[in-house]
Protein backbone atom coordinates (compact mmCIF):
# COMPACT_ATOMS: atom_id res chain seq x y z
CA UNK A 1 0.00 0.00 0.00
CA UNK A 2 1.72 3.28 -1.28
CA UNK A 3 0.19 6.57 0.58
CA UNK A 4 0.67 9.82 -0.93
CA UNK A 5 -2.53 12.13 -0.12
CA UNK A 6 -4.45 9.28 2.18
CA UNK A 7 -2.37 9.23 5.47
CA UNK A 8 -5.28 7.50 6.88
CA UNK A 9 -6.79 3.66 7.35
CA UNK A 10 -10.59 4.31 7.84
CA UNK A 11 -12.43 4.92 4.82
CA UNK A 12 -10.16 3.93 2.73
CA UNK A 13 -10.87 1.95 -0.38
CA UNK A 14 -7.05 1.45 -1.63
CA UNK A 15 -6.19 0.02 1.68
CA UNK A 16 -9.22 -2.41 1.98
CA UNK A 17 -8.03 -3.71 -1.26
CA UNK A 18 -4.27 -3.82 -0.34
CA UNK A 19 -5.73 -5.91 3.02
CA UNK A 20 -7.83 -8.24 0.63
CA UNK A 21 -5.42 -9.33 -1.80
CA UNK A 22 -2.36 -10.23 0.42
CA UNK A 23 -1.73 -11.92 3.87
CA UNK A 24 0.30 -9.07 5.08
CA UNK A 25 0.52 -5.48 3.63
CA UNK A 26 3.83 -3.14 2.80
CA UNK A 27 2.37 -0.21 4.22
CA UNK A 28 4.61 3.04 2.85
CA UNK A 29 5.61 6.34 2.13
CA UNK A 30 8.37 7.62 -0.20
CA UNK A 31 9.49 11.04 0.86
CA UNK A 32 10.01 13.20 -2.59
CA UNK A 33 12.91 15.01 -3.26
CA UNK A 34 11.34 17.20 -5.90
CA UNK A 35 8.35 17.62 -3.76
CA UNK A 36 10.03 18.56 -0.46
CA UNK A 37 12.56 20.95 -2.32
CA UNK A 38 8.74 22.96 -3.49
CA UNK A 39 7.16 22.88 -0.20
CA UNK A 40 6.62 25.18 2.40
CA UNK A 41 8.19 24.71 5.89
CA UNK A 42 4.89 24.47 8.00
CA UNK A 43 3.28 22.30 5.30
CA UNK A 44 6.77 19.76 6.27
CA UNK A 45 6.36 20.09 9.74
CA UNK A 46 2.71 18.99 9.46
CA UNK A 47 3.60 16.33 7.56
CA UNK A 48 6.04 15.04 9.47
CA UNK A 49 3.47 15.46 12.39
CA UNK A 50 1.12 12.96 10.04
CA UNK A 51 3.07 10.28 9.30
CA UNK A 52 4.34 9.87 12.79
CA UNK A 53 -0.03 9.74 13.44
CA UNK A 54 -0.12 7.33 10.76
CA UNK A 55 2.54 4.90 11.16
CA UNK A 56 0.97 4.44 15.13
CA UNK A 57 -2.59 3.56 13.71
CA UNK A 58 -0.41 0.82 11.38
CA UNK A 59 1.18 -0.32 14.75
CA UNK A 60 4.44 1.26 13.86
CA UNK A 61 5.11 -0.79 10.94
CA UNK A 62 5.06 1.70 8.28
CA UNK A 63 7.67 2.23 5.87
CA UNK A 64 9.37 5.22 4.95
CA UNK A 65 12.51 6.02 3.16
CA UNK A 66 13.80 8.67 0.76
CA UNK A 67 14.35 8.17 -2.68
CA UNK A 68 13.12 7.69 -6.26
CA UNK A 69 9.68 6.02 -6.41
CA UNK A 70 10.58 3.10 -8.96
CA UNK A 71 14.02 2.24 -7.12
CA UNK A 72 11.92 1.99 -3.73
CA UNK A 73 9.00 0.45 -5.38
CA UNK A 74 11.42 -2.06 -7.42
CA UNK A 75 13.52 -3.11 -4.15
CA UNK A 76 10.51 -3.76 -2.42
CA UNK A 77 9.18 -5.55 -4.95
CA UNK A 78 11.24 -7.77 -5.54
CA UNK A 79 12.44 -8.76 -1.85
CA UNK A 80 8.90 -9.72 -1.01
CA UNK A 81 7.78 -10.74 -4.44
CA UNK A 82 5.23 -8.31 -4.59
CA UNK A 83 2.55 -8.84 -7.65
CA UNK A 84 0.91 -5.21 -6.96
CA UNK A 85 0.85 -1.91 -5.52
CA UNK A 86 -2.10 -0.24 -4.61
CA UNK A 87 -2.60 3.42 -4.41
CA UNK A 88 -5.48 5.89 -4.26
CA UNK A 89 -6.02 7.13 -7.84
CA UNK A 90 -4.07 10.80 -8.45
CA UNK A 91 -5.64 13.63 -11.08
CA UNK A 92 -3.24 16.29 -10.61
CA UNK A 93 -0.48 16.90 -13.05
CA UNK A 94 2.41 16.40 -11.04
CA UNK A 95 0.70 12.88 -8.96
CA UNK A 96 -0.63 11.54 -12.37
CA UNK A 97 2.50 11.83 -14.42
CA UNK A 98 4.25 10.47 -11.75
CA UNK A 99 2.24 6.95 -11.50
CA UNK A 100 2.30 6.85 -15.06
CA UNK A 101 5.82 7.11 -15.28
CA UNK A 102 6.15 4.31 -12.48
CA UNK A 103 3.79 2.04 -14.44
CA UNK A 104 6.18 2.55 -18.03
CA UNK A 105 8.67 1.07 -15.49
CA UNK A 106 6.94 -1.82 -15.86
CA UNK A 107 5.53 -1.61 -11.72
CA UNK A 108 1.57 -2.83 -11.99
CA UNK A 109 -0.27 0.26 -9.54
CA UNK A 110 -3.81 -0.99 -8.64
CA UNK A 111 -6.12 2.30 -8.01
CA UNK A 112 -8.92 1.93 -6.21
CA UNK A 113 -10.86 5.04 -5.01
CA UNK A 114 -9.37 9.15 -4.80
CA UNK A 115 -8.94 12.01 -2.58
CA UNK A 116 -12.91 13.07 -3.87
CA UNK A 117 -16.37 12.05 -2.92
CA UNK A 118 -16.55 12.41 -7.05
CA UNK A 119 -13.39 11.73 -9.09
CA UNK A 120 -12.63 14.70 -11.43
CA UNK A 121 -13.92 13.84 -14.72
CA UNK A 122 -16.78 11.92 -13.84
CA UNK A 123 -19.73 15.12 -13.52
CA UNK A 124 -20.21 16.12 -16.96
CA UNK A 125 -23.20 18.17 -18.71
CA UNK A 126 -25.95 15.98 -20.04
CA UNK A 127 -26.22 18.17 -23.17
CA UNK A 128 -22.78 18.10 -24.42
CA UNK A 129 -20.57 15.99 -22.13
CA UNK A 130 -18.22 18.42 -21.63
CA UNK A 131 -16.50 19.78 -17.97
CA UNK A 132 -18.79 22.56 -16.01
CA UNK A 133 -17.47 25.89 -15.52
CA UNK A 134 -20.18 27.40 -13.62
CA UNK A 135 -20.56 26.30 -9.91
CA UNK A 136 -23.87 26.15 -8.79
CA UNK A 137 -24.31 23.72 -12.37
CA UNK A 138 -21.42 21.54 -11.31
CA UNK A 139 -23.29 21.39 -7.68
CA UNK A 140 -26.27 20.12 -8.66
CA UNK A 141 -25.13 17.28 -10.63
CA UNK A 142 -22.69 16.53 -8.17
CA UNK A 143 -25.52 15.99 -5.82
CA UNK A 144 -27.11 14.15 -8.40
CA UNK A 145 -24.42 11.51 -9.44
CA UNK A 146 -23.34 11.25 -5.73
CA UNK A 147 -21.15 9.32 -3.67
CA UNK A 148 -20.37 6.01 -2.24
CA UNK A 149 -21.11 5.50 1.45
CA UNK A 150 -17.71 5.13 3.47
CA UNK A 151 -15.55 2.24 3.14
CA UNK A 152 -15.53 -0.27 5.68
CA UNK A 153 -13.62 0.30 8.52
CA UNK A 154 -10.36 -2.51 8.22
CA UNK A 155 -10.37 -5.19 10.61
CA UNK A 156 -7.20 -6.34 11.73
CA UNK A 157 -4.35 -7.35 9.38
CA UNK A 158 -0.99 -7.72 9.36
CA UNK A 159 1.77 -5.34 8.03
CA UNK A 160 5.53 -6.66 7.81
CA UNK A 161 7.88 -5.21 9.83
CA UNK A 162 9.83 -2.96 8.22
CA UNK A 163 13.89 -2.91 8.44
CA UNK A 164 16.07 -0.28 9.59
CA UNK A 165 16.42 1.70 6.54
CA UNK A 166 12.67 1.65 6.10
CA UNK A 167 12.31 4.05 9.00
CA UNK A 168 13.52 6.90 7.78
CA UNK A 169 11.26 9.36 9.35
CA UNK A 170 11.71 13.15 8.21
CA UNK A 171 12.12 15.46 10.97
CA UNK A 172 11.07 18.61 9.86
CA UNK A 173 10.97 21.42 12.56
CA UNK A 174 8.07 24.42 12.38
CA UNK A 175 9.57 27.55 12.10
CA UNK A 176 10.35 29.96 15.39
CA UNK A 177 7.11 31.85 16.12
CA UNK A 178 4.49 29.48 14.31
CA UNK A 179 1.93 27.16 16.09
CA UNK A 180 -0.24 24.94 13.41
CA UNK A 181 -3.25 22.29 14.36
CA UNK A 182 -2.71 18.95 15.79
CA UNK A 183 -2.22 16.22 12.74
CA UNK A 184 -3.56 13.07 11.71
CA UNK A 185 -6.59 11.22 11.39
CA UNK A 186 -7.51 10.82 14.89
CA UNK A 187 -7.49 14.59 15.33
CA UNK A 188 -8.85 15.08 12.57
CA UNK A 189 -11.90 13.39 13.61
CA UNK A 190 -12.01 14.89 17.03
CA UNK A 191 -11.97 18.04 15.33
CA UNK A 192 -15.23 17.64 13.22
CA UNK A 193 -17.10 16.15 16.19
CA UNK A 194 -16.59 19.64 17.97
CA UNK A 195 -17.56 21.19 14.81
CA UNK A 196 -20.26 19.63 14.24
CA UNK A 197 -21.75 19.84 17.74
CA UNK A 198 -21.05 23.48 17.99
CA UNK A 199 -20.65 24.89 14.43
CA UNK A 200 -22.37 23.13 11.96
CA UNK A 201 -25.66 24.29 12.65
CA UNK A 202 -25.14 28.27 12.13
CA UNK A 203 -21.86 27.16 9.99
CA UNK A 204 -24.31 29.53 7.02
CA UNK A 205 -23.72 32.57 9.04
CA UNK A 206 -21.02 32.00 11.44
CA UNK A 207 -18.26 30.75 8.63
CA UNK A 208 -17.74 34.44 7.76
CA UNK A 209 -17.26 35.66 10.53
CA UNK A 210 -12.85 35.88 10.82
CA UNK A 211 -13.14 36.25 14.84
CA UNK A 212 -14.91 33.04 15.74
CA UNK A 213 -14.28 29.53 15.41
CA UNK A 214 -17.08 29.25 13.10
CA UNK A 215 -15.84 26.81 10.06
CA UNK A 216 -14.70 23.02 10.25
CA UNK A 217 -11.07 23.81 9.96
CA UNK A 218 -10.98 20.28 7.67
CA UNK A 219 -8.96 21.49 4.99
CA UNK A 220 -6.00 20.86 6.04
CA UNK A 221 -7.36 16.96 7.12
CA UNK A 222 -8.72 16.83 3.69
CA UNK A 223 -5.27 18.05 1.96
CA UNK A 224 -3.44 14.62 3.04
CA UNK A 225 -5.87 12.70 3.27
CA UNK A 226 -6.25 12.45 7.14
CA UNK A 227 -10.10 12.44 6.45
CA UNK A 228 -12.49 11.25 3.70
CA UNK A 229 -14.76 14.20 2.17
CA UNK A 230 -17.38 10.92 2.16
CA UNK A 231 -16.88 10.71 6.02
CA UNK A 232 -17.32 14.37 6.56
CA UNK A 233 -20.89 14.37 4.21
CA UNK A 234 -21.91 11.11 5.30
CA UNK A 235 -25.27 12.22 7.37
CA UNK A 236 -25.56 15.70 6.68
CA UNK A 237 -28.97 16.77 6.77
CA UNK A 238 -30.99 19.31 4.60
CA UNK A 239 -30.88 22.08 7.30
CA UNK A 240 -29.28 25.80 6.06
CA UNK A 241 -25.70 24.90 8.16
CA UNK A 242 -25.53 21.52 6.72
CA UNK A 243 -25.93 22.43 2.98
CA UNK A 244 -23.67 25.70 3.24
CA UNK A 245 -20.77 23.06 4.90
CA UNK A 246 -21.88 20.46 1.95
CA UNK A 247 -21.46 22.99 -0.76
CA UNK A 248 -17.82 23.97 0.82
CA UNK A 249 -16.35 20.59 0.00
CA UNK A 250 -18.38 20.74 -3.65
CA UNK A 251 -16.30 23.84 -4.24
CA UNK A 252 -13.18 21.67 -3.72
CA UNK A 253 -14.18 19.20 -5.79
CA UNK A 254 -14.99 21.48 -8.01
CA UNK A 255 -11.57 23.11 -8.75
CA UNK A 256 -10.48 19.60 -8.20
CA UNK A 257 -12.19 19.01 -11.40
CA UNK A 258 -11.89 22.29 -13.29
CA UNK A 259 -7.98 21.78 -12.89
CA UNK A 260 -8.00 18.06 -13.94
CA UNK A 261 -9.75 19.77 -17.13
CA UNK A 262 -7.34 22.49 -17.57
CA UNK A 263 -3.82 21.22 -16.35
CA UNK A 264 -2.39 24.46 -16.98
CA UNK A 265 -4.72 26.64 -14.72
CA UNK A 266 -2.86 26.44 -11.45
CA UNK A 267 -0.31 28.66 -13.15
CA UNK A 268 -1.91 30.18 -16.29
CA UNK A 269 -5.11 32.51 -16.61
CA UNK A 270 -8.06 30.14 -16.95
CA UNK A 271 -9.64 33.24 -18.90
CA UNK A 272 -6.45 34.48 -21.35
CA UNK A 273 -7.61 37.62 -22.18
CA UNK A 274 -6.32 38.46 -18.68
CA UNK A 275 -2.78 37.66 -19.33
CA UNK A 276 -2.70 41.03 -21.39
CA UNK A 277 -3.73 43.49 -18.53
CA UNK A 278 -1.33 45.65 -17.39
CA UNK A 279 -0.21 44.52 -14.32
CA UNK A 280 2.80 46.37 -11.28
CA UNK A 281 5.94 44.74 -10.98
CA UNK A 282 6.37 43.41 -7.21
CA UNK A 283 8.71 45.62 -4.99
CA UNK A 284 7.75 47.21 -1.14
CA UNK A 285 4.37 47.05 -1.62
CA UNK A 286 4.12 43.40 -2.57
CA UNK A 287 7.03 43.06 0.56
CA UNK A 288 4.81 44.70 2.78
CA UNK A 289 1.87 42.48 1.93
CA UNK A 290 3.51 39.67 2.67
CA UNK A 291 4.63 40.85 6.31
CA UNK A 292 1.13 42.16 6.89
CA UNK A 293 1.85 45.75 7.35
CA UNK A 294 -0.31 47.31 4.67
CA UNK A 295 -1.82 49.49 7.11
CA UNK A 296 -5.25 48.34 6.23
CA UNK A 297 -6.18 46.25 9.45
CA UNK A 298 -8.18 43.35 8.44
CA UNK A 299 -6.04 42.48 5.39
CA UNK A 300 -2.58 42.56 8.28
CA UNK A 301 -4.53 40.56 10.58
CA UNK A 302 -4.98 37.71 7.68
CA UNK A 303 -1.38 37.85 6.72
CA UNK A 304 0.15 37.74 9.95
CA UNK A 305 -2.31 34.96 10.95
CA UNK A 306 -1.09 32.78 7.78
CA UNK A 307 2.46 33.64 8.76
CA UNK A 308 1.76 32.56 12.24
CA UNK A 309 -0.46 29.25 11.94
CA UNK A 310 -0.18 28.42 8.29
CA UNK A 311 -4.03 29.01 7.82
CA UNK A 312 -6.20 31.70 7.25
CA UNK A 313 -9.76 32.42 7.39
CA UNK A 314 -11.99 31.48 3.80
CA UNK A 315 -13.34 35.35 4.00
CA UNK A 316 -9.87 36.84 4.44
CA UNK A 317 -8.21 35.01 1.81
CA UNK A 318 -10.62 36.46 -0.49
CA UNK A 319 -9.56 39.74 1.03
CA UNK A 320 -6.27 39.62 0.85
CA UNK A 321 -6.57 38.46 -2.49
CA UNK A 322 -8.64 40.93 -3.72
CA UNK A 323 -6.18 43.66 -2.35
CA UNK A 324 -3.35 42.20 -4.25
CA UNK A 325 -4.92 42.04 -7.53
CA UNK A 326 -6.81 45.03 -7.57
CA UNK A 327 -5.14 47.87 -4.86
CA UNK A 328 -1.82 46.85 -5.38
CA UNK A 329 -2.32 45.52 -9.14
CA UNK A 330 -0.11 42.43 -9.07
CA UNK A 331 -0.62 39.21 -11.01
CA UNK A 332 -2.48 36.65 -8.85
CA UNK A 333 0.56 34.20 -9.49
CA UNK A 334 2.76 36.06 -6.51
CA UNK A 335 -0.11 35.66 -4.07
CA UNK A 336 -0.95 32.18 -5.08
CA UNK A 337 3.07 31.02 -4.75
CA UNK A 338 3.01 32.57 -1.25
CA UNK A 339 0.35 31.05 -0.02
CA UNK A 340 1.33 27.82 -1.80
CA UNK A 341 5.09 28.62 0.71
CA UNK A 342 2.98 29.33 4.03
CA UNK A 343 -0.67 27.28 3.68
CA UNK A 344 -0.32 23.97 5.69
CA UNK A 345 -3.57 23.03 3.82
CA UNK A 346 -1.93 23.98 0.12
CA UNK A 347 -4.16 22.43 -2.44
CA UNK A 348 -2.88 22.79 -5.56
CA UNK A 349 -6.88 22.98 -7.36
CA UNK A 350 -8.53 24.97 -4.74
CA UNK A 351 -5.56 27.49 -3.87
CA UNK A 352 -5.22 28.84 -7.93
CA UNK A 353 -9.03 28.43 -8.86
CA UNK A 354 -9.41 30.38 -5.44
CA UNK A 355 -6.94 32.85 -6.53
CA UNK A 356 -8.40 32.92 -9.91
CA UNK A 357 -11.93 33.40 -8.65
CA UNK A 358 -11.23 36.72 -6.16
CA UNK A 359 -9.06 37.95 -9.17
CA UNK A 360 -11.67 37.77 -11.61
CA UNK A 361 -10.20 35.94 -13.79
CA UNK A 362 -11.18 32.07 -13.63
CA UNK A 363 -14.10 29.57 -14.28
CA UNK A 364 -17.26 30.81 -12.20
CA UNK A 365 -15.41 33.85 -11.65
CA UNK A 366 -16.06 37.09 -9.54
CA UNK A 367 -16.45 39.37 -11.56
CA UNK A 368 -13.21 41.53 -12.18
CA UNK A 369 -14.99 44.85 -11.61
CA UNK A 370 -15.77 43.52 -7.96
CA UNK A 371 -13.11 44.99 -5.65
CA UNK A 372 -13.36 43.78 -2.14
CA UNK A 373 -13.15 47.07 -0.15
CA UNK A 374 -10.76 45.89 2.93
CA UNK A 375 -12.03 48.10 5.57
CA UNK A 376 -16.01 47.55 4.63
CA UNK A 377 -14.99 43.70 4.82
CA UNK A 378 -13.23 44.62 8.51
CA UNK A 379 -16.53 46.48 9.67
CA UNK A 380 -18.39 43.81 8.53
CA UNK A 381 -16.95 40.37 9.74
CA UNK A 382 -14.84 41.15 12.50
CA UNK A 383 -17.38 43.84 14.07
CA UNK A 384 -15.71 44.11 17.52
CA UNK A 385 -12.18 44.16 16.07
CA UNK A 386 -11.61 41.21 17.75
CA UNK A 387 -9.76 39.10 15.00
CA UNK A 388 -7.51 41.93 14.29
CA UNK A 389 -6.22 42.73 17.89
CA UNK A 390 -5.85 38.98 17.83
CA UNK A 391 -2.80 39.08 15.00
CA UNK A 392 -2.34 43.11 15.26
CA UNK A 393 -1.02 44.27 18.52
CA UNK A 394 -0.29 47.33 17.58
CA UNK A 395 -3.91 48.48 17.50
CA UNK A 396 -5.51 46.48 20.45
CA UNK A 397 -5.59 49.55 22.12
CA UNK A 398 -8.36 50.71 19.79
CA UNK A 399 -12.73 50.45 20.24
CA UNK A 400 -14.15 48.29 17.64
CA UNK A 401 -15.13 51.98 15.89
CA UNK A 402 -11.62 53.05 15.63
CA UNK A 403 -10.03 49.82 14.65
CA UNK A 404 -10.67 49.16 10.88
CA UNK A 405 -9.56 53.15 10.10
CA UNK A 406 -7.00 53.50 12.68
CA UNK A 407 -5.62 56.68 10.05
CA UNK A 408 -8.65 58.92 11.28
CA UNK A 409 -7.83 58.81 14.98
CA UNK A 410 -5.23 60.84 17.04
CA UNK A 411 -4.14 57.39 19.10
CA UNK A 412 -4.04 54.99 15.87
CA UNK A 413 -0.50 55.20 14.97
CA UNK A 414 0.59 55.74 18.71
CA UNK A 415 1.79 51.75 18.88
CA UNK A 416 3.33 51.74 15.72
CA UNK A 417 1.16 50.55 12.73
CA UNK A 418 1.82 51.10 9.44
CA UNK A 419 0.66 54.08 7.60
CA UNK A 420 -1.06 52.69 4.71
CA UNK A 421 0.67 51.85 1.74
CA UNK A 422 -2.02 52.53 -0.75
CA UNK A 423 -5.56 54.40 -0.75
CA UNK A 424 -8.26 51.48 -1.91
CA UNK A 425 -10.33 54.23 -3.35
CA UNK A 426 -8.14 55.06 -5.62
CA UNK A 427 -6.65 52.15 -6.82
CA UNK A 428 -10.44 50.61 -7.09
CA UNK A 429 -11.06 53.18 -10.05
CA UNK A 430 -7.49 52.11 -11.45
CA UNK A 431 -8.24 48.68 -11.26
CA UNK A 432 -11.69 48.91 -13.31
CA UNK A 433 -9.45 51.38 -15.89
CA UNK A 434 -7.04 49.12 -16.37
CA UNK A 435 -10.09 46.47 -16.94
CA UNK A 436 -11.40 48.78 -19.42
CA UNK A 437 -7.98 49.04 -21.44
CA UNK A 438 -8.17 45.23 -22.58
CA UNK A 439 -11.95 45.47 -23.44
CA UNK A 440 -13.58 43.01 -21.42
CA UNK A 441 -16.63 41.20 -22.46
CA UNK A 442 -19.20 41.10 -20.07
CA UNK A 443 -19.52 38.33 -17.73
CA UNK A 444 -20.61 35.42 -18.72
CA UNK A 445 -24.25 33.94 -18.33
CA UNK A 446 -24.33 32.27 -14.66
CA UNK A 447 -27.30 29.47 -15.80
CA UNK A 448 -24.24 28.61 -18.62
Amino acid sequence: MWFRRDLRINDHPALLAAIESAEQVIPLFILDKEQIAEAGEKLLAYMSQSLRALDESLGNRLHIIEGDQIEVLSALIKKYEVKEVHISAEYERYGAARDAKVEAAGITLVRTGSPYAVAPGRVLKPSDSTPYKVYTPFYRAWRTHGWRAPAAVPKKFECVEPEKKYRAFPDFPLPDGVSIAPAGELAAMARFKIFSKKALDSYDESRNLAGIDGTSKMSTYLKFGEVHPRTLLQGLGEDKGADTFRKEIAWREFYADVLFANPMSDKEYYTPRFAQMRYDKPGAQFKAWTQGKTGYPFVDAAMRQLLHEGWMHNRTRMVVASFLVKDLHLEWQLGERFFADHLVDYDVASNAHGWQWTAGTGTDASPYYRVFNPVDQGKRFDADGGYIRKYVPELAHLSPDKIHEPWLYADGYTKGYPKRIVDHALERLESLARLKEIKVDTPQDPRA
